[in-house]
């Protein structure tokens, strides 16, 4: 039985869940429109170009979470997830999943993006073991701070280890599928590293290193 490790946004699903989230907070109204867009968009390609500054965007994209009370984000959430998310859920991701599912691999998806935002998106892949940048929560409400490490590059390796010393798994046998060079570390940690639908830089270091490269889109 091994591990069978899937990145989110843009792998199992089409699309970034955590800049989605921010547009969706911009369509309701629920943030300044202008000023959330341009800097949710700024972030983004700052990710995509290997320059996100981490802690600065969790600062900015878990302040919303600090604004509002549980009961309402907890519904806008349920409208996200079945307007935005829903629609972009990769048939070719769950079949995927299921053939881990199946052979009787252990199910695991790691994401920089936070908890609050990937929890029902695992639940919908049924997948239980979650490991995603978590939100700070005091006396039942978000503050707007990030706990412990966020699981981002190096930190999806820190966050995986220390789930796995809980749990007694290793990485022998391991699957890992992403399509982000951001992910690199971890990918060249585990036994079948995959790219799915790679960018540039993931997608020539995967070509160099005779690494599998899948797509699943349609």
């Amino acid at each position: 039985m091994a591990l069978a490790i899937f990145d989110l946004d843009n792998t199992l699903i089409e699309g970034d869940s955590d800049h989605a989230w921010g547009q969706f907070l911009v369509e309701k109204g629920i943030v300044d429109a202008k000023l959330y867009k341009a800097a949710n968009d700024q972030f983004l390609l700052d990710y995509q170009n290997g320059e996100l500054d981490i802690l600065q965007y969790l600062s900015f994209a878990l302040r919303p979470l600090a604004e509002h009370p549980l009961e309402k984000l907890l519904q806008w959430r349920e409208e996200f997830f079945r307007e935005k998310i829903a629609p972009i859920m990769l048939e070719k991701g769950l079949a995927l999943v299921e053939q881990h599912r199946l052979a009787g691999d252990t199910l695991l998806i790691i994401t920089a993006t936070n908890h609050f935002v990937t929890e029902p998106i695992a639940k919908a892949f049924g997948i239980e073991t979650l490991i995603a940048t978590l939100p700070e929560v005091v006396d039942g409400k978000y503050t707007g701070k990030v706990s412990g490490i966020p699981s981002f590059q190096e930190g999806k390796i820190t966050r995986l280890k220390e789930w796995m010393a809980t749990k007694h798994y290793s990485l022998d046998g391991s699957y890992f599928y992403s399509d982000s060079h951001n992910d690199l570390p971890l990918l060249k940690l585990v036994d079948n590293p995959v790219a799915i639908d790679p960018d540039d830089i993931l997608g020539k270091y995967s070509e160099e290193h005779n690494w599998p490269i899948q797509s699943l889109r349609s």
